[in-house]
């Protein structure tokens, strides 16, 4: 999936955190080659920052801006591919993919899912280990540890989406998202935005047009221009329905944190492997 990995590079992509844990779009998937057919290996994945900053999305200028410096961060997890250990032949056949991994903003997750802050910038990172059978294996671990980074997969985390074409091609790229599409494929190149807004009460989603955009707070009716307007999210579990107001409107949650500040490492675009 690299060249759709470089579409959303291109915009700065962004991925959203839930409470409840989100999976990637795109997903984070590798072709391996230069294995030991015979030899076992586990694969796993983690996510480190990229700087010590937080970011905010200036909707007048279409782009990111530092905010201060970065939030509190939970201890680093790793995520073990489910089919690991697996011998390099199996591995190697087809493309690996983990789809399973999920996104969480929740400190306290108990699910194994990624913790990460929102609005902070973070770089996915794809580990391999060689299972080294012999007895003394841990006196050379690592030489049997490679990692591997692709610049093109850093991202944002955020609870909404900010920028409305990563929006718009998350629709468009994700065969899970065909729902929230609109008919007329025009309204994906630039002209007409369409959003999507979840009725709580009736349980079902509803395209509505940009003229209905977020308001400042409950109960507000005022307008905004084009710089200023945005996609709300697409998925009922981070929209809220306000009732009485003449459109649906909605407005993103908010989470907070409070773990020890931590440190961040530069970060190499690729460790070589030695021994394998």
């Amino acid at each position: 999936m690299q060249a759709l990995w470089q579409q959303f590079d291109q915009l700065g992509t962004e991925m959203i955190v839930t409470k409840a844990g989100r999976r990637m779009f795109p997903t984070f998937q590798v072709g391996i080659s230069g294995m030991d057919p015979s030899a076992e290996y586990v694969l796993l994945m983690d996510f480190i920052p990229v700087d010590d900053k937080r970011y905010r999305y200036a909707f007048r200028s279409s782009s990111w801006l530092v905010a201060g410096r970065a939030d509190i961060s939970a201890p680093g997890r790793m995520h073990f591919h489910p089919d690991s250990p697996g011998r390099g032949a199996q591995w190697m056949k087809q493309t690996v993919s983990f789809d399973a991994l999920k996104l969480t903003n929740n400190l306290l997750d108990d699910n194994g899912h990624m913790i990460l802050n929102s609005m902070h910038r973070y770089q996915p990172r794809f580990h391999v280990i060689y299972v080294d059978p012999a007895p003394n294996s841990h006196l050379h671990a690592q030489r049997n540890f490679c990692s591997f980074s692709f610049p093109e997969t850093q991202f944002i985390a955020v609870t909404a989406y900010q920028n409305h074409r990563i929006t718009q091609l998350k629709i468009a790229s994700n065969p899970f998202a065909k729902g929230f599409r609109t008919t007329d494929a025009e309204d994906w190149g630039g002209g007409a935005r369409s959003m999507v807004a979840w009725h709580q009460a009736e349980g079902r989603a509803e395209a509505q047009s940009e003229a209905a955009a977020e308001p400042t707070g409950w109960g507000s009716q005022t307008s905004a221009g084009p710089e200023d307007k945005k996609c709300v999210l697409s998925e009922p579990s981070e929209l809220l329905h306000q009732k009485g107001s003449t459109a649906h409107r909605a407005e993103r949650i908010n989470e907070a944190s409070g773990l020890p500040q931590t440190s961040y490492s530069p970060l190499p675009s690729y460790w070589d492997c030695v021994g394998l």
